[in-house]
């Protein structure tokens, strides 16, 4: 089998950084699950005093595409004699430019790199893991901030919805998208409308059509963004039921953000919204979709959240250790289920 090492990419976050190898390394054992080669001999290695995630495998340009994907990918070599590197060309999804995913900054925004690891680890769980490269795929968020996932899953080419209890939360982010597409002169519509439920106004609904070029836009190969401004534990009625092919949750972390509770008392702990709100996504989800979340372990342990998901019926996804410092108040980790056939 060849030899590769990947160069990974620096992040903004330093604490991130620090621990992007071994984070790096389960994101890469889950992509074995859509290439043509198994994945061996993953570790990390230093080469010219510079680290590099190594691995064994025989790639096709296929499996290069994926691999492509990685959220910390920033090269990719074959290793030739020894420690020798011989460059092999990525070809990541990239429907829009970077800045797509960079310019926002607001307080509690996730890191980019680790909302695209969620979304890989989410993806690659699920039946559509090997249409990953292919378009044509719904993630859903139902909390979804000012829209960090969103904004991936349009990097990647596929439709995006979100739910978000904060009005200015959804009018940010409408303000964003559409002060973004006029920059690039990309040809869009942008909508912010009320919704109905039972003849009584429920919600407002956000729904944005784009297209990546003027010809993408003729041919009509058109993507849809679609924002609910809602309770996520209150989606009866807002949305159709099987819409989404993953969904992806950073749940508060009680530090920036909380939880409210059924008494509209606000809680550090994410556990009685996840109860709640649980059945509502898995009515969202395909068969054979994914479901992927973070939270902060200091607020909610993980048993605690395994078991609210296997109590709803999902089968829970081995995975490597994924828990990593963020802060002094924060202990991040990331749990992947799937919704069985």
């Amino acid at each position: 089998m060849s030899r590769y090492g990947m160069l990974l990419a620096p992040s903004a976050n330093r604490v991130y950084a620090d621990q992007a190898g071994r984070m790096s390394q389960a994101e890469l054992a889950a992509f074995g699950s859509a290439l043509s080669s198994d994945i061996s001999d993953i570790g990390v290695d230093v080469l010219g005093g510079v680290e590099y995630l190594t691995f064994s495998a025989e790639l096709t340009p296929r499996d290069v595409a994926f691999l492509s994907n990685m959220s910390a990918a920033y090269a990719l070599f074959s290793l030739v004699e020894g420690d020798l590197l011989r460059p092999v060309e990525l070809t990541p999804l990239a429907r829009y430019d970077s800045d797509l995913i960079t310019i926002p900054k607001y307080a509690g925004k996730t890191n980019e790199q680790f909302t695209k690891l969620v979304l890989n680890l989410t993806l690659l769980a699920s039946a559509s893991a090997r249409r990953m490269l292919d378009g044509g795929l719904t993630v859903c968020d139902p909390l979804c901030g000012r829209g960090t996932t969103l904004n991936q899953a349009l990097m990647y080419g596929y439709d995006a919805i979100g739910v978000e209890l904060d009005g200015k939360d959804v009018e940010a982010y409408k303000l964003f998208l559409q002060t973004w597409l006029k920059r690039k002169r990309l040809k869009h519509t942008a909508e912010l409308v009320p919704v109905r439920r039972q003849g009584k106004r429920a919600a407002r609904r956000l729904e944005v059509t784009m297209a990546a070029s003027k010809d993408d836009h003729k041919a009509g190969a058109v993507q849809k963004v679609t924002v609910v401004q809602a309770d996520t534990t209150q989606l009866d009625g807002l949305l159709r039921g099987g819409c989404a092919d993953v969904l992806v949750a950073d749940l508060p972390y009680g530090v920036t953000h909380g939880s409210w509770q059924e008494d509209g008392g606000l809680s550090r702990s994410p556990l009685d919204l996840l109860e709640r709100a649980v059945p509502q996504w898995l009515a969202l989800l395909r068969t054979g979709g994914a479901l992927g979340l973070s939270w902060n372990l200091k607020v909610a342990k993980r048993d605690l959240a395994e078991d609210i998901l296997l109590a709803n019926g999902l089968d829970l996804v081995p995975q490597a250790e994924l828990a990593h410092r963020v802060d002094q108040g924060i202990e991040r980790d990331v749990l992947i289920a799937r919704k069985p056939a």
